[in-house]
């Protein structure tokens, strides 16, 4: 058996837009999710991580490749088995403002999975709801307002709150945080570090904020223009990166220590991401990457374990 509760077997997933033009927004991605573990995923706006994660629990239909879980190809389950696999992943949505249906009450909200799979009723149904809600941190009497009537950190709860109530054993969040305040930020991600304590939860954690990912995941994957560029143990990205993108990225993150400002070299980027409309032959990161070499444009790097669990696909290596 392998060690991974969800693997993902090079996933492509692919637009058409109009006759003859394909969005390649992810080209090629594998990884795998061990249980109890949280991967996170960055890149820039583009980059095809929100795809990735809405292929991984099912809202899309991969192009070509395999998801995987507990052993078991996505495209292969029949009804039953889309039904329980639709109860074990569940996803954490961006924006709390468009999640949730304000025509709604929380209370019917966050039971909207529990009336799906007809699993409680009546008084269970609402104590069920209470003991989600002050799980997420909020009250009972939280449970017969409307979403309008919350903070967006409040929304973000309830939308969490949604996600375990049919006791899931693995989250997608997409962007989760992003949407909130920055003193916010912090509190879901302490609140998604306790959940998944004490629910055994694994997490694909999607964000472009490199500093928040730190503090949650045991190891962070770089995306660029549909691809991976990087994937190695939170501490090992951070302590030593290999690929160029990836230290431009940990370049731009803020540095709190006044002392230390001004002693961490900024590397900036020139212009911008290709489309994905048009990506450039061999690496997708050679037009704007400061090492780029001739052979970066005719091929394609290969994806390679640099070194004990850090895999990177650049031609340095």
């Amino acid at each position: 058996m392998s060690e991974y509760v969800l693997e993902v077997c090079d996933i492509k997933k692919h637009f058409k837009v109009g006759p003859k033009k394909t969005v390649k927004s992810v080209d090629g991605i594998s990884f795998g999710i061990k249980k109890g573990e949280t991967l996170g995923l960055v890149g820039e706006s583009g980059s095809g991580k929100s795809t990735l994660g809405r292929t991984v629990v099912g809202l899309y239909e991969a192009t070509t490749g395999n998801v995987l879980f507990e052993g078991k190809k996505l495209s292969e389950l029949d009804s039953k088995g889309k039904k329980e696999f639709n109860r074990q992943v569940q996803m954490i949505f961006q924006d709390p403002n468009s999640s949730l249906n304000p025509r709604m009450k929380v209370v019917d909200i966050i039971a909207e999975g529990i009336d799906a799979y007809k699993l409680l009723k009546g008084k269970e149904r609402k104590e069920r709801v209470y003991e989600l809600l002050e799980q997420v941190g909020l009250h009972r009497e939280h449970a017969d307002r409307y979403p309008h009537e919350f903070s967006g950190g409040q929304r973000q709860r309830i939308g969490i709150a949604r996600a375990l109530a049919l006791k899931p054993s693995f989250i997608v969040a997409d962007e989760a945080i992003s949407a909130l305040d920055v003193s916010v930020q912090a509190q879901v991600i302490n609140l998604l570090k306790d959940l998944q304590k004490h629910e055994q939860l694994t997490y694909l954690f999607i964000a472009h904020d490199l500093a928040m990912v730190k503090h949650i995941s045991d190891r962070i994957g770089v995306i660029y223009l549909g691809k991976m560029m990087e994937l190695a143990e939170s501490t090992a990205l951070f302590r030593e990166p290999l690929h160029p993108y990836t230290k431009a990225l940990l370049s731009a993150i803020p540095v709190s220590e006044p002392k230390l400002r001004g002693t961490k070299e900024r590397i900036v980027l020139s212009g911008d991401p290709p489309s994905p409309l048009n990506p450039p032959t061999g690496c997708p990161f050679r037009t704007r990457c400061p090492m780029a070499m001739d052979i970066c444009a005719d091929k394609v790097p290969e994806w390679k374990e640099a070194s004990k669990n850090h895999w990177v696909s650049c031609h340095l290596f």
